[in-house]
């Protein structure tokens, strides 16, 4: 099957180019009032920018003043379909300023009437990431104090709020009662998309489907991707996890559904707030029975009890033969799956939890 780009949603469609008698082709709203469901917090500036792109063709982009260059490119590629890494922002003396994804477009100053230009390409159909294509390093720790002041910041909880509505999960197959939630990233965690090969299998990560066959018998299986849904579905399609006859995929989720949240030390940020899970699926997945496997640490920074860092799978020609990680981890969600809260554990030590039980059971 061959996966078709997102389509355009509430938040950003295809515009007609507006009449020659329209003289303003963007404008900023007054300060939005508290809306029910909505999250819009009070004194937050509505923007609303025409964006022009692939021969002319124009699109309306709705955004707010507390939004980051990073938010405004997530809603350009609703509309257009290219990614926010392939996406070059032009605007008379603020061009290089629209290249730092950390911005807040507050601090841009933008007039009314503005027209910005976009240049990129659709993604290519290729498997493997370009080499020149600009990588996530988690160069970064975050303090435990700064940790929690960074989820329980006004603004950030505004933008979860924001995206739990803008952003509907499909689900794949139905949650099961009674399962907990294993959240999965698939770059450097079950997949080396940076290394060459003739055959993605070559650049899984080793035990993959012996894995999550083992979890699933515990575990519901959501993949989370700070890529596209297009790539989402062509990477785990052909490594064999969607469809495969031993277990079943929940739900796939993409860049979209992240959210860029502000920190006093480090700026902006992208990360995956689980918040938008657990508020679409209240009935099922709660923080108590949510684990989430990321080789980045600053993705679990909304909900940082649940995430659990993994040793990135980098390599893959060299380290196809040693890696051990998934047959570790797969051991560890089965001790811990009978727990009530499996967030009150620490999953930085999860190494010694296994461990732990192991010579429990080796002295019974």
């Amino acid at each position: 099957m061959e996966p078709s780009p997102p389509p355009p949603s509430a938040a950003a469609t295809a515009a007609p180019p507006p009449p020659p008698s329209e003289s303003a082709s963007s404008s900023r709203s007054k300060p939005a009032e508290e809306q029910e469901g909505g999250g819009v917090a009070v004194g937050v500036e509505e923007m609303t920018l025409i964006v022009k792109w692939s021969g002319g063709k124009e699109y309306t982009v709705r955004v707010l003043g507390d939004d980051s260059v990073a938010e405004l490119k997530r809603r350009i590629c609703e509309a257009t379909g290219v990614l926010p890494k392939r996406q070059k922002l032009l605007y008379p003396k603020l061009s290089s300023r629209l290249g730092d994804d950390s911005l807040l477009l507050s601090d841009l100053a933008l007039k009314p009437h503005i027209k910005m230009t976009m240049i990129g390409t659709v993604e290519d159909e290729i498997f493997v990431d370009r080499v020149d294509s600009p990588e996530v390093v988690d160069d970064f720790e975050i303090g435990q104090d700064e940790i929690v002041d960074i989820k329980d910041k006004d603004v950030n909880i505004q933008k979860l709020r924001r995206r739990i509505n803008q952003y509907k999960i499909k689900l794949l197959n139905p949650c099961r009662e009674g399962k907990k939630l294993l959240v999965l990233d698939i770059d450097y965690t079950l997949f080396d998309h940076r290394s060459p090969a003739e055959n993605p299998l070559e650049l899984m990560r080793p035990y993959l489907h012996e894995f999550l066959t083992a979890v699933y018998a515990e575990y519901d299986i959501i993949i989370w991707s700070a890529t596209s849904m297009r790539w989402v579905e062509l990477k785990m399609g052909q490594l064999g996890v969607l469809g495969n006859p031993n277990y079943k995929i929940t739900a796939l989720l993409d860049h979209l559904a992240m959210i860029t949240v502000q920190s006093d030390s480090r700026g902006t940020f992208d990360c995956k707030p689980l918040g938008l899970i657990w508020a679409q699926f209240p009935e099922f997945y709660t923080s108590k029975n949510t684990i989430m496997f990321d080789d980045l640490k600053r993705n679990f920074v909304m909900n940082p009890q649940n995430g659990l860092t993994i040793r990135p799978f980098r390599k893959a020609h060299l380290n196809r033969s040693s890696d051990q990680e998934l047959v570790k981890l797969t051991q560890y969600l089965l001790a811990i799956a009978d727990l009530s809260d499996i967030s009150a554990l620490d999953h930085k030590s999860w190494e010694f939890y296994t461990e732990d039980i192991s010579k429990r059971r080796r002295h019974s």
